[in-house]
């Protein structure tokens, strides 16, 4: 997955759940995948900003 995809797809359970949009049944499950992919992202750009720096520095 990309950093894009998964920030797409964080967008589209933020906005199903303000929107009322999800019933209870489907929230924790959408909540535990939200939380993967912010995981993921915050991750990704770990790497990015490690590998920014250590280009800065060479």
């Amino acid at each position: 997955m990309t950093y894009e995809k998964a920030m797409k797809r964080l967008e589209e359970i933020v906005k199903k759940i303000e929107g009322g949009e999800m019933d209870i049944d489907s929230l924790a499950a959408n909540l535990k995948e939200a939380k993967g992919l912010v995981e993921y992202c915050k991750e990704k750009l770990t790497n990015v900003e490690a590998e920014v720096n250590k280009c800065l520095n060479m």
